[in-house]
């Protein structure tokens, strides 16, 4: 049951990475609608979740957040250590996307979170059957969504087509991957909780500091691109909150 379940969560990541490269000619409502997608994974399911698996604090503060500010700090550090952002902060249209090992390690985190979604499902299953099919749903739920960023951002930093279809499909059977091999293997919740914090600050500065301003570069960006990314984060809320 948790591989076929994890089947359908491949088809669900195929289809919103398909469904991203069909769209290319209104990039920047794509970059939008993708940058409000990643908000509400943040904000709704990323955070609430290693919340709830970890209840340790450090001097005060609960760990997950910590590697939170760890993940967005971090990414940042490398961006600027490339050198990637070399123009004023205000001048969004001078971003350099021209570095694929950007777009590659995003896509490469994507694939590892969406391989975790799956050992989710069938660690879920060996707890309880019910509890299974539930987290099953939310997967399948928002892994449209993970196909869609895989190829959104994999695109977005210079990388070609046939590589950015290459990763869609490793995010696609990630799930399956994972859950065969939670039959095998069990996380603990630490772990888990460590590493959700760390990629929800590492897909929030993303969203913010790169796929937005590079949304807001198209000449007709503008109320509609806003608009774009609020539907996206109202999706997300909705998405999640049925599945819940």
């Amino acid at each position: 049951m948790p591989i076929m379940l994890a089947l359908a969560a491949f088809l669900m990541t195929l289809l919103g990475g398909l469904v991203a490269d069909r769209v290319r000619g209104r990039r920047h409502l794509v970059l939008g609608a993708a940058a409000g997608v990643m908000l509400g994974v943040v904000a709704f399911e990323l955070i609430p979740e290693s919340l709830e698996l970890s209840p340790l604090s450090l001097h005060g503060v609960p760990v997950p957040m910590l590697m939170f500010a760890i993940g967005f700090l971090g990414i940042h550090i490398v961006e600027r250590a490339i050198a990637m952002h070399d123009a004023h902060e205000g001048d969004y249209a001078a971003h350099r996307h021209s570095h694929a090992g950007v777009g590659l390690t995003a896509a490469f985190a994507l694939i590892f979170h969406s391989f975790l979604d799956g050992a989710a499902i069938g660690a879920a299953f060996q707890a309880d059957e019910a509890i299974g099919i539930t987290v099953a749903i939310a997967v399948v739920a928002h892994d449209f969504t993970d196909g869609f960023n895989t190829f959104t951002l994999t695109t977005l930093y210079g990388n070609a087509r046939r590589r950015a279809l290459t990763l869609l499909t490793l995010d696609a059977l990630a799930p399956i991957a994972g859950a065969t091999l939670t039959s095998l293997l069990y996380i603990p919740h630490p772990i888990l909780s460590l590493y959700l914090g760390m990629f929800a600050g590492f897909l929030l500065y993303l969203a913010t500091s790169d796929i937005l301003p590079e949304a807001h570069t198209h000449h007709d960006s503008g109320p509609l691109t806003v608009a774009a990314t609020v539907a996206g984060t109202l999706v997300m809320w909705l998405v999640i909150g049925l599945a819940s």
